[in-house]
Order: C-alpha cells, then sequence, then structure tokens
C-alpha cells in the first residue's frame, strides 16, 4: 500500500508537501485525559492568538487559501479544513471531543495552524492518492450512506474510484473515518516547501511522538513533495 500525489498536482501546486505519520495497532476504545488537555490547551492559545486578527488574512492560513484560488476553488465559499476550524475556535464555539486520536489531530493540528487529516487505513488495501478527479468517482458525505458523483477535476484524496476528501483540503468523508475501533491510521499533513514545511515536519514529528508515547503503537514517518512523489505505508 502507498501514499502517492500524481504529477499533475505539482504541475498546478508546485511546493505542496505532505508530511506523513502511520500509527498501526493503536488501541481507540478509551477518552485519554492527556489527549484532552492537550487539545484544550490549543484551543485556549488559538483563542488568544486571533483575539485581535482576523484567520483569514493570517499569514498561517493565506496559502491554503491562495491555492485553492489556483485550483479554481473559493476559498470563502469551501473554506479548507484548518481556516474552519480555527475560525470556530477562534470565536470561542470551541470543538467537540469525538475520540482520542480525532483530538490529538485536532491539538496538533490547531497549535500548527497545519491541515491535519486522518484515514482509516483498513477499509481498503489500495493506495491512497492525491489526484484530481474523475467521471467514476464517488463520495460519501460525512454522516450520510448514500455516495454523490462529485465535479471533474478536482483534487482529492482518494482510494480507487472511492473519494475520502473534497477540494483537497475542504471537507472528509464518511469512507475511512476514525472512530473507536480503528487501529491503524495514515495521517498526511499538507502544507508548501519555502512556506510552513519546517512546521510540517515539526507536527509530524510532534504527532509521532505522543502517539507511540499514548497508544504505545507502532509509526513510522514520511515526506512527499515533488522530488519524492510517493511513499510505502503498509
Amino acid at each position: 500500500m502507498k501514499f502517492k500525489v500524481d504529477r499533475a498536482v505539482f504541475e498546478k501546486l508546485d511546493s505542496v508537501c505532505f508530511g506523513v505519520v502511520v500509527a498501526k495497532g493503536i488501541d481507540n476504545s478509551k477518552q485519554v485525559d492527556k489527549v484532552s488537555n492537550l487539545l484544550d490547551m490549543s484551543i485556549s492559545k488559538i483563542e488568544e492568538y486571533f483575539e485581535d486578527k482576523k484567520v483569514k488574512e493570517s499569514e498561517e492560513i493565506s496559502p491554503y487559501r491562495e491555492a485553492f484560488r489556483v485550483l479554481g476553488i473559493n476559498p470563502n465559499k469551501f473554506m479548507s479544513s484548518i481556516e474552519s476550524m480555527t475560525t470556530r475556535v477562534s470565536k470561542k464555539k470551541g470543538l467537540p471531543k469525538i475520540n482520542s486520536v480525532v483530538d490529538l489531530g485536532n491539538s496538533i493540528s490547531l497549535k500548527y495552524l497545519l491541515p491535519l487529516g486522518a484515514h482509516d487505513m483498513d477499509v481498503s488495501g489500495d493506495d491512497i492518492c492525491v489526484r484530481f478527479s474523475k467521471e467514476t468517482d464517488r463520495f460519501t458525505p460525512f454522516g450520510e450512506i448514500e455516495s454523490e458523483s462529485i465535479d471533474m477535476d478536482e483534487l482529492v484524496y482518494a482510494i480507487g474510484d472511492t473519494i475520502k476528501t473534497r477540494r483537497w483540503i475542504w471537507r472528509q468523508g464518511e469512507e475511512g473515518k476514525i472512530t473507536e475501533s480503528s487501529k491503524n491510521i495514515f495521517f498526511p499533513i499538507d502544507g508548501f516547501v519555502g512556506v510552513n514545511d519546517d512546521k510540517v515536519v515539526q507536527a509530524r514529528d510532534e504527532l509521532a511522538i505522543f502517539l507511540k508515547e499514548i497508544f504505545n503503537c507502532e509509526v513510522s514517518l514520511g515526506f512527499v513533495d515533488k522530488d519524492n512523489m510517493e511513499m510505502d505505508i503498509d
């Protein structure tokens, strides 16, 4: 099983990069106090940091908004996951506690102001790809049962013809969501070389440390960019 980014993606977004964490053998069945505390700390820091500034105008969020424009996505209509989450937290609306893996990912995402996904690897043994969508692709919205077709040439995370995340880092679907029974998980962290790739690596490494410490699981790391467009994750 591989994580692969199509060459066409780099032709559109030359500097895009992906920090990768793969964790195997997780027990996600219990709420962990340390994770809840980490998330509360990240939420508090975001509330303070954005007390007198707008999320969409910040130097951390602006590169994703510009990338959306390059991709033909209106960032005001379709906010990236990190902008959406940060905006909610900055308005002191908090975040719901989902489960320990999701909460840990959200805490790291907020701390570094980076989009950080989480996908259950056991739903399929096929490669996880970042590519542009095609006619046969289907997407099941989060919380829904019925799948739907999507626009052609939309940047997506996909496994085969199943779309995992629409509009690149806008919205994750039902397929591969993290639940209390998820054991083997793929975490991508999206960024840009020369802009925030240092933070991508820091977030990746910190996530790996906490996964090992809290869940006592097997962890492997990687980094994908235009010079290294795929990696083994099985």
